[in-house]
Parts: structure tokens; C-alpha cells; sequence
């Protein structure tokens, strides 16, 4: 059994020790526990895929903890994205950006785009610092069973398949992260979530006046 440790100082140094040589790191976000690997390292995103059983043509969001950090991803970030980063971030709103093409196809799926958010979550964030990057924040759980919302749901599931469990309490559960992306100029809503797609609409409309 992966008993959790505490989202310390310490935990958080060994945590992202771990990322860098390709561990596999559950912690805390604001709405589930999420799975964290490099995101630019093929062998740990392979991993990931085969410790959450996840068919391999799912892309894998990423988180940051800074808009600087949005770089290492994209390089296109629509001027209406500004707006609801300005409005929602840091907060449950995944981003469907145009990927970086150096980026692991592991982690578009191939669909040559990448999902971005920045959590309000106080341990995901400290855990992206001392890693020094994005890292992926995939739900903790096995394809088709609920995602965790606590450190115990975390070791219960998984047992012994991922290296560590950072332990920030628990998380609020009950939706995911809002998904949007652009299709052709317009905005559409790939998954509703915690943030209503009604708010994204009136904030753009607000916007547009």
C-alpha cells in the first residue's frame, strides 16, 4: 500500500524528484485528485496511460501555475481566451489551446491541441513550482470509476502503481473542469463542469459591447 505523506516542504521536494525521473505523483486539485507525470516525458505519460487503464487516444490536460508557463505549451493563445483567463483563472477552466507541435503526441492525442488550466489549488500549485513546470493533472482514477476526492480514495485504488500520494485534504469532488475550446472562431463547450458555459457566454458578450 502507497501510504499519502504530507504536502510539506519536504514531500513536495520528493514529489517533484520523482517527476523528474519519470515518477508517476497523485495530489490535490480544486475538484478531484489529479495524476501528475512530466508532460513532455513520453515514457512517463506511456505510464500514466497504462496505470489509469486510459485508452491512448485521450488527450491528457496539463496544469501551470503561472500565464508565463503558457509558452512551453502554446504559442497561440486566442485574444477571447485572454478575457476568461482574466475572469476565471485561477479556477476550473480547461483551455483547449493550439499545441506546441513539439509536444508529445501521448499528450495531444494527436488532435494537435493541448488543455490548459491554472488551479486555485494551493498544493497543485506548490507542487508545479518545485517541479519548475506544467504537469499533467489527468483525474485519479481508474477509467469508468469515480475520480478520488481524498488521498485514502487515492491508495485504495491504486494500491501500489503510482510512486507517491502528497496528501492536501480533501477536494470538493461533484464536477471536473469546464472544457472550451474554439471551432472555427466560435466558442463551443467540450465538457460542462464546475464553471457554468452560460458564465463563459456572458463573459465574452460583456466583452463584445
Amino acid at each position: 500500500m502507497n501510504w499519502p505523506i504530507a504536502a510539506d516542504k519536504a514531500g513536495l521536494a520528493h514529489a517533484a524528484a520523482l517527476l523528474r525521473t519519470g515518477g508517476l505523483v497523485a495530489f490535490p486539485t480544486e475538484t478531484y485528485y489529479g495524476l501528475a507525470v512530466d508532460p513532455f516525458n513520453r515514457q512517463a505519460l506511456e505510464r500514466l496511460f497504462q496505470v489509469k487503464r486510459r485508452p491512448r487516444q485521450l488527450p491528457i490536460l496539463v496544469l501551470i501555475d503561472a500565464i508565463g508557463r503558457l509558452s512551453l505549451l502554446t504559442d497561440s493563445v486566442p485574444a477571447v481566451y485572454r478575457l476568461l483567463i482574466d475572469q476565471f483563472w485561477p479556477g476550473p477552466l480547461t483551455l483547449v489551446c493550439p499545441a506546441l507541435p513539439s509536444l508529445p503526441s501521448e499528450l495531444t492525442g494527436k488532435t494537435g491541441t493541448v488543455g490548459v488550466r491554472w488551479s486555485p489549488n494551493e498544493t497543485a500549485n506548490a507542487l508545479i513550482e518545485a517541479f519548475g513546470g506544467p504537469i499533467t493533472a489527468t483525474s485519479a482514477n481508474l477509467t469508468g470509476f469515480p475520480a478520488a476526492t481524498s488521498a485514502e480514495d487515492v491508495a485504495r485504488m491504486f494500491d501500489d502503481g503510482i510512486d507517491l500520494i502528497l496528501d492536501g485534504g480533501n477536494t470538493p469532488g461533484g464536477s471536473g473542469s469546464t472544457l472550451v475550446g474554439l471551432d472555427g472562431g466560435t466558442m463551443q463547450c467540450i465538457r460542462e463542469g464546475k464553471v457554468p458555459f452560460a458564465a463563459v457566454q456572458d463573459c465574452l458578450q460583456r466583452h463584445r459591447h
